[in-house]
């Protein structure tokens, strides 16, 4: 990966996770300060806690993409390192997906004229799920790369000491 695009993911990080922060300490003080519009219609209260569960599990994903792409800098992404990341990555995005049902559950109740946006609310829940088992095909081709590595490390050694 070259430097530029490091530098232009870097970037987007930086700026996605700053935004991120700042949407999640707005609510958090919308919270706090008791100062909630709420009108009833929906349960504001307990959709502002899982919005700011949902963006943390985002900002945890961003935090180990950021690592990935120190590992891939480094040339240390083909390590048993880079595990940690995306297991923590693939834990995020289900943990996203479970906050997401959350949300679909509290909607429901608004959606008794309309069941199909609940129904499209389950379906993006299930897509984020498989946006988890994309990861963990990911993680398994990780896996095969880091193996061959390890067996050419094994024989670069071997002919080492044939030579």
């Amino acid at each position: 990966m070259g430097k530029l695009t490091v530098r232009a993911l870097r970037a987007v990080l930086v700026v996605v996770l700053a935004g991120s922060v700042f949407v999640q300490a707005l609510m958090v003080w919308v919270l706090v300060s008791g100062s909630d519009p709420e009108d009833g219609s929906l349960p504001l209260t307990p959709l502002r806690v899982i919005t700011i569960l949902g963006i943390g599990t985002a900002q945890v994903t961003l935090v180990c993409v950021w690592r990935l792409v120190t590992m891939v800098r480094r040339g240390t992404v083909f390590s048993h390192a880079a595990f940690r990341y995306v297991d923590v990555i693939i834990g995020a995005i289900t943990a996203a997906a479970l906050v997401w049902f959350a949300v679909t559950a509290l909607n429901a109740p608004g959606q008794r004229d309309d069941p199909g946006v609940t129904l499209i609310m389950g379906g993006i829940g299930v897509a984020i799920l498989g946006v988890a088992l994309l990861v963990l095909v990911l993680r398994a081709l990780l896996a095969q790369a880091v193996a061959r590595d390890v067996e050419a490390a094994r024989m670069r050694a071997e002919l080492d000491e044939v030579i």
